[in-house]
């Protein structure tokens, strides 16, 4: 009986709202997958509290009815949520399971924002988020912060100051206070919006806060920090105080791939952006003394990835002097842009068809070419080089992945 809630869906007889939005239904999507794209480009579009329609599903006669999304939390309520009596440990019914050890990792780190602009295609913090980016205030923060350093088994260190990715602390820019973001511009890719506010001040001064306080001997980063927006900043502060005060001997960052079909489909900026920020990391590394390591997420066989990027990406690898211990393989998850072109080799966003690896084997194939160097990939890294027409890359040169195979020893009669 209640249907006023935003954020809710609820089941109804009848389908008579104005301004409602009705997208295609659930037998046409089950018919088409274009239309099932279709229909996820237009909820895609409508995930904004601001503009955001009500968008109507008819289902066997009945109609599936989406409210718009709830707006974000102002930073007061932020506040009084982050203000409530947490008990900052797991729930006793794990005692006698020996606890939970992720627990170790997030005991004593601080949330300091909700929301990302970012939008990348594969990550569904878009809609169980939304695109724009709140914040605590410091000292709701601070507050917290001081009731860690009390805790008995805190040691000095506060594992990490941020959010779904760490340097963002306010909306992109000043229209999506009122509008929220637009529906069909990413603010960060493949280029930054000309209305794009880079500024990490607030952000340094929330973290020489933390640090100041009694107890705290170092305060790290290790949520997401999104490297193009990092260099859109003109002010280099944040980077430098990064590099000198906040990483734990190696920073990760996602650059996902390097071919920019691949990275067009993942929402990601070019890859030479990545090539400028990794320079300029190990400048000031160098510069303040500091023997420190960058760690890149790297993504098989995500939509728009043939052999052939999969290829581009090991010679990439193999250029920089880089050999992965990890890498994603690419899967589908609930609510992305990325899992509709899996599902239906369309990209919802362009409605342009999109090559998708569903064959397993070329999974694999992808997969062993960004470890390409491990003896156990050398018969799968051959076949695919083999396939893309790149025997150039088998043999013992310079630019070579991997080498011939061996000859099988014959064995013969004394």
């Amino acid at each position: 009986d209640i249907h006023d809630v935003k954020g809710t869906c609820y089941i109804s007889d009848s389908c008579d709202i104005e301004g409602a939005i009705t997208i295609p239904s659930f037998a046409e999507c089950v018919e088409s997958k274009r239309k099932y794209a279709e229909s996820c480009k237009i909820q895609y579009y409508e995930q904004n509290p601001y503009t955001g329609k009500v968008l109507i599903q008819e289902h066997n006669g009945r109609y599936l009815i989406q409210n718009p999304p709830m707006p974000p939390l102002s930073t007061s309520e932020l506040d009084a949520v982050y203000s409530l009596p947490y008990i900052k440990d797991y729930h006793p019914s794990y005692a006698d399971f020996g606890g939970i050890e992720a627990i170790k990792e997030v005991k004593f780190s601080l949330v300091s924002s909700r929301g990302c602009f970012g939008s990348c295609n594969f990550c569904a913090l878009a809609f169980h988020q939304g695109r724009t980016v709140r914040s605590r205030s410091i000292e709701s923060v601070v507050e917290e912060a001081k009731k860690i350093t009390e805790m008995p088994d805190f040691k000095g260190y506060i594992h990490d100051v941020g959010g779904p990715t760490a340097n963002f602390r306010y909306p992109a820019c000043k229209q999506q206070l009122e509008h929220g973001v637009c529906a069909s511009r990413k603010c960060l890719a493949p280029t930054p919006c000309k209305n794009l506010i880079a500024d990490h001040s607030e952000y340094i001064d929330l973290l020489r806060a933390v640090e100041s306080l009694p107890r705290v001997k170092k305060v790290f980063i290790r949520s997401g920090i999104r490297f193009d927006y990092l260099l859109a900043d003109p002010d280099d502060t944040f980077f430098r105080k990064l590099v000198a005060d906040h990483v734990s001997g190696q920073l990760k960052v996602a650059p996902e791939h390097c071919a920019s079909a691949v990275l067009r489909c993942m929402g990601k900026p070019d890859f030479d952006v990545y090539e400028r920020f990794r320079a300029k990391y190990f400048d000031l590394c160098h510069a303040c003394g500091k023997e420190q390591y960058l760690v890149p997420y790297l993504m098989s066989s995500h939509p728009g990835s043939t052999l052939k990027e999969a290829v581009e990406l090991a010679v990439c690898l193999k250029r920089d002097h880089y050999a992965p211990e990890q890498v994603q393989d690419y899967y589908p998850t609930p609510g992305t842009a990325s899992t509709v072109m899996f599902y239906t080799g369309i990209d919802p966003l362009t409605m342009k068809p999109v090559h998708v690896v569903t064959d397993y084997h070329e999974k694999q194939l992808q997969r062993a070419l960004l470890q390409y160097s491990r003896p156990q990939n050398a018969d799968l890294v051959r076949e695919a080089l083999r396939l893309c027409g790149r025997e150039d890359l088998i043999g013992t040169g310079k630019e070579c992945l991997v080498r011939e195979a061996r000859p099988s020893a014959t064995l013969t009669k004394p």
